[in-house]
């Protein structure tokens, strides 16, 4: 939770970025996570800079950067209809 935290304030702190960080009671102690929400409002350079703020902040706090889900699991899709 503190990691998480952590985070959020430098990305805010740092980088002009708001990104709420969920904790416990929200998700189970362990899980704490950092919720992103991309609007049609957000430009392609907006996601670079996302993506190269958490880096930065990733690389600072020493945190994995490792999948938490196995990459066969993510993003799936499924056709309309089944």
């Amino acid at each position: 939770a503190q990691q998480c935290k952590q985070a959020s304030d430098l990305l805010l702190r740092e980088h002009n970025i708001y990104i709420q960080p969920i904790n416990y009671p929200t998700v189970p102690k362990g899980t704490e996570r950092l919720r992103i929400t991309a609007t049609p409002l957000h430009t392609d350079a907006m996601m670079d800079a996302l993506t190269d703020s958490l880096v930065s902040v990733w690389e600072r706090l020493g945190l994995r950067r490792d999948p938490a889900i196995p990459a066969q699991t993510q993003f799936q899709t499924h056709a309309a209809g089944g």
